[in-house]
């Protein structure tokens, strides 16, 4: 079992002494409520505003920035995952999303896939390495961010390295309901892992976010949900993907093995 704790706050853009100040108070009180993990929103230590940070955010503070999340999560003991800009040796700039253990190890980076809308395409360049898995709490554990999640190939790609808990940060606008409340829970369903989803809320170089953050369960379950304003989240995650695989084999009305039951080969012959 491990209480994850999900921070759904506005960032102040290009603030990051404000922004990292936040992360360690929902930290404190995340691991004070007995959380192992506190996940957080998309650029949230910098602000989402894609524009804005290519022109004025200074990629040579980023091994700093780093450490002091790292910090955060080793002084409240508690794993973190923080979501930044990154820089390729090639120069390409990217979007970001790292998992740190409680003593502050990095265990897990991962950079978007998918890049949405024409602020994201011009600030940065779209990656192409497939998510990675590492145990974490007894969970093979992945990362997507934002958009990825709302395609089936990003999620099923994770769960077929193993992934049985899938984070993701994000920083969906307004007027996207559907993401949260449909697409989320079909990409924990079928894809039999449990999805953490971690949005902003507030205005943020005037873009309107309206929270929603949620965490839904193999079974396509809400096993919380948050409201449209500030708020600190708590789910408790205890059934992972092979859980779900066994009660399949126990009646009609249990899980439905969607991952055994998979014929790619045919797919491949469709040509998908």
């Amino acid at each position: 079992m491990v209480l994850l704790a999900l921070m759904q706050a506005n960032s102040a853009v290009l603030d990051v002494a404000a922004n990292v100040a936040a992360v360690e108070e929902a930290a404190r009180a995340a691991s004070a409520e007995g959380a192992q993990l506190l996940l957080t929103p998309e650029l949230f230590p910098v602000g989402y505003a894609p524009i804005r940070l290519r022109a004025a955010f200074d990629p040579a503070t980023l091994p700093a920035l780093r450490a002091a999340l790292a910090g955060v999560a080793r002084r409240h003991r508690i794993a973190l995952v923080y979501s930044l800009p990154a820089v390729t040796p090639a120069g390409e700039w990217r979007i970001s999303a790292t998992l740190v253990d409680e003593s502050g190890e990095e265990l897990l980076r991962y950079e978007k896939v998918h890049l949405f809308g024409p602020d994201e395409r011009e600030a940065f360049a779209a990656a192409r390495e497939a998510p990675d898995v590492v145990e974490f709490h007894g969970f093979k554990t992945s990362l997507v961010i934002c958009y990825d999640i709302e395609f089936p190939e990003s999620a099923r790609a994770a769960a077929l390295r193993g992934a049985e808990l899938l984070l993701v940060p994000t920083a969906l606008a307004g007027g996207f309901d559907a993401v949260p409340e449909v697409l989320v829970r079909a990409r924990a369903l079928e894809n039999q892992l449990t999805v953490a989803y971690a949005n902003h809320t507030g205005v943020e170089a005037g873009c309107e976010f309206r929270g929603g953050s949620i965490v839904a369960g193999p079974d396509g379950s809400v096993l919380a949900a948050a409201g449209p304003g500030v708020e600190l989240l708590f789910a408790d995650v205890g059934v992972p993907a092979d859980a779900a695989e066994d009660a399949a084999e126990h009646g009609a009305d249990a899980a439905v093995a969607y991952l055994r039951d998979r014929r790619p080969e045919l797919y491949r012959a469709w040509g998908i």
